[in-house]
């Protein structure tokens, strides 16, 4: 009877093959997700600064559309309701305090903007910045809004945009989201106002005077115009509020 010869894998060749099938296992792993592209490339971020744009565009035209259909559906209304001037007034009145009417009146813009890329520090002492320090933020938008507001503010546009009570400014790097729209600095916020109380709330604002500690120190951009006239457009999107309910 021959003699039986059995294999048996020492582990060195088990570790091994088991290497080359982890290899294999995770190069269709990267070409599936890949489909052919190179992973490393920035196209992905492209395309969705792409889609933005072009959502921010869509969102302006149908801003536009639904201001124009609003003011005739205003218009109707107020034709056919049948109610007493003194109802109307009260009707007008309650449009305008949701901003949803055009405001005209004296009033001021504050302007915000990003320092130079290669800004240098423009006082002794005070030590170079970093990239956060030259550019407008979220809070510092914020903060010239709620002091206008502290000022007696009648109304406030930030950019093109009507601001109402549930309007929320944000930021993303350093663009502005506004109501489905996209805006880059320089920033314009625009209030209708006693214009005394308005530059008053802006000089006592802690906030506020943080950032011009910064226009001082690295030159971020701050400009303060008053007008004997400006007029803020009616608010053209959506008013129906909406809340958080927990689920279950």
């Amino acid at each position: 009877m021959g003699k039986v010869t059995s294999f048996r894998f020492r582990p060195v060749r088990l570790a091994t093959a088991g290497v080359f099938a982890l290899a294999g296992f995770l190069f269709w792993v990267s070409f599936n997700t890949a489909q052919g592209t190179d992973l490393r490339t920035d196209d992905s971020m492209l395309r969705l600064s792409d889609l933005i744009q072009e959502r921010s565009r869509g969102n302006q035209e149908l801003d536009a559309s639904v201001s124009g259909l609003r003011r005739e559906v205003d218009a109707l209304a107020r034709r056919d309701s049948g109610g007493t001037e003194a109802e109307k007034r009260g009707f007008e009145e309650l449009e305008r305090a949701a901003g949803t009417r055009r405001l005209t009146g004296p009033g001021l813009t504050v302007t915000l903007d990003d320092a130079p890329p290669d800004a240098a520090p423009r006082m002794p002492g005070i030590p170079e910045p970093q990239p956060n320090d030259l550019v407008v933020h979220q809070q510092d938008l914020q903060a010239v809004v709620n002091a206008l507001w502290e000022g007696g503010a009648r109304g406030i546009k930030v950019m093109d945009q009507r601001l109402i009570s549930t309007s929320a400014v944000r930021c993303v790097g350093n663009t502005l989201i506004l109501q489905g729209r996209l805006y880059s600095p320089p920033y314009t916020i625009t209030a209708v106002g006693d214009t005394g109380e308005l530059r008053a709330a802006l000089d006592r604002a802690p906030a506020v005077r943080n950032y011009r500690e910064y226009v001082d120190a690295y030159g971020l951009g701050w400009s303060v115009d008053e007008h004997d006239e400006v007029t803020l457009p009616g608010y053209a999107g959506a008013v129906n509020l909406r809340q958080a309910r927990p689920v279950g």
